[in-house]
């Protein structure tokens, strides 16, 4: 136990059956867990709450509440996602295990209980829940430090929480995967991390930059892929962190990539990223209409900055997306101009 954490983990056992939760209670309790029961799904959810366990056996088939129904709602609630749960039943059949799956159930145990088979299953869940919390509070550090970044510099206040809103849609209109859209969503928040290793001399000067601050910033892309490089759920936004600088016809930075040796998460994320540059005001520019704001691009795509393929999309999109919001409009002032009475 002791390999664990200095900490005993704590188990919830859920059964309707007193004499099924005392032999569970008995078997766990002489590995070393501190236990705590309830006897309904209503009472485990309480449970929850109240104790924070490290992992639940839950039974399927209870009245009121079944299992299927609990562990839907701990799986759907952020403060107990990462608890393991794991179905106990009498029905050792496909269907059941089926459905325990689809509910978000992390393993399965028959009764009678195997000791051995306990003990194994519920040691390796719990280590691997306290790995998963590690690994989301590191991922939370991360966050923190971005918006800290964001926040050195209040001109572009709102920007990260557009990005993630355009990554989102313009993802989506890609016909990205479920990973590569939250990697721009998560690319969002993260890509000017770096920027915590540079000085506010630098990153916060009114005037232009010298040769020797520009290749200061310049550094912002190295420091933040190596702040996100050890953690491997970053993997994907990585890319974007170091090359959302780089251009279609090599003469960006860091690596002056061309073409498509540009990963293309990191392309699709830097027409967002100028995008929204251009359409927001800042004390050295005005902010741009849509329209300006894509002739321009198109003008840089032109001098061999962008790929045109994308750009077109992205133009494209933009367009469909005012369509959408004008027919929107269109509707809602019509609504608002009939007469609801009956």
């Amino acid at each position: 136990m002791n390999d664990l954490n200095l900490e005993r983990p704590r188990i919830l056992v859920v059964d309707d059956h007193s004499s099924s939760r005392m032999t569970a209670v008995a078997l766990l309790s002489v590995e070393g867990y501190d236990v705590v029961e309830a006897e309904s799904g209503a009472a485990a959810l309480a449970q929850v709450s109240n104790t924070n366990p490290d992992l639940i056996l839950l039974d399927v088939m209870m009245p009121g509440m079944d299992g299927y129904e609990v562990c839907r709602r701990l799986k759907d609630d952020e403060h107990t996602r990462l608890t393991p749960v794991v179905f106990i039943t009498a029905l050792d059949d496909r269907r059941a295990r089926l459905r325990g799956i689809e509910a978000g159930g992390d393993d399965f145990l028959t009764k009678p209980f195997d000791q051995l088979e306990l003990s194994a299953r519920v040691k390796s869940l719990i280590r691997q829940k306290r790995l998963n919390e590690d690994l989301d509070h590191a991922e939370k550090v991360l966050f923190l430090i971005a918006r800290t970044v964001e926040s050195r510099d209040p001109d572009t206040g709102g920007h990260c929480e557009r990005l993630v809103t355009h990554g989102k849609a313009f993802g989506d209109y890609l016909g990205l995967s479920r990973p590569e859209v939250r990697d721009l969503m998560w690319g969002a928040y993260l890509h000017d991390i770096g920027k915590v290793g540079i000085p506010d001399a630098v990153l916060l000067k009114r005037g232009k930059l010298t040769a020797d601050e520009w290749q200061i910033m310049r550094q912002h892309v190295l420091i933040g892929e190596q702040i996100c490089l050890p953690l491997r759920t970053m993997r994907g936004v990585v890319p974007i962190i170091r090359h959302h600088h780089e251009r279609w016809d090599g003469s960006g930075c860091p690596d002056g990539l061309s073409g498509h040796e540009i990963p293309y998460i990191a392309q699709v994320f830097q027409v967002i990223d100028i995008y929204d540059a251009l359409t927001s005001e800042r004390p050295y520019k005005k902010a741009f209409s849509p329209e300006e704001a894509l002739k321009m691009m198109k003008d840089e795509t032109l001098k061999g900055w962008r790929n045109p393929e994308l750009t077109e999309q992205f133009n494209l999109f933009i367009q469909t997306t005012k369509i959408k919001q004008a027919a929107l409009s269109g509707w809602f002032q019509k609504y608002v101009n009939t007469d609801h009475r009956g």
